[in-house]
């Protein structure tokens, strides 16, 4: 069982959640609020059960969400976290580009971000490495010009298979 919560407003993303093991915990949650509160979070609660292992909120503009527990998504770009340096994940980011035969590939590396800008396919694409900490380092993937997440979850995926084969 995964819970994200957010202090305000009052928001709980639910991710993989068994209903009768959460029912303390939702009612924990609604005590001391008004029977207003109390109907729109039970509304908010079940339509996040109903649409399954993603969720998604707009919080003042900005749209943020989760996707399967895996990847966090933000205002069209897929966002994850891997438990690698930055060289290996840098790495891995240029043999997926490359993999996936891009082109107009511009590359810009620092000594902790770095920026692959290219295009797969006739749409745009930016991969922004940035180093976290010593084995933690996010990537985040734009495609196009709203944010295709299929396109960028491929992306991610084969992150992922050429950081495994390390």
């Amino acid at each position: 069982m995964h819970f994200l919560t957010f202090q305000n407003p009052s928001i709980i993303f639910i991710n993989h959640i068994d209903k009768l093991s959460a029912l303390p915990y939702i009612q924990k949650k609604l005590a001391g609020k008004s029977m207003k509160n109390k109907f729109l979070s039970l509304i908010f609660l079940i339509s996040l059960i109903l649409t399954g292992c993603n969720a998604a909120i707009n919080l003042g503009g900005k749209v943020a969400g989760i996707s399967h527990g895996k990847f966090f998504y933000q205002d069209g770009n897929i966002i994850g976290e891997y438990k690698y340096d930055i060289d290996l994940v840098w790495k891995a980011s240029e043999k997926s580009i490359a993999d996936l035969k891009a082109t107009d590939i511009q590359k810009e590396r620092k000594i902790s971000t770095g920026v692959i800008k290219a295009v797969i396919q006739e749409e745009k694409t930016v991969i922004k490495v940035e180093y976290l900490d010593k084995n933690l380092t996010c990537v985040s993937v734009f495609v196009g010009s709203l944010g295709n997440k299929m396109v960028s979850r491929l992306i991610h995926n084969r992150i992922n298979r050429y950081l495994a084969q390390i």
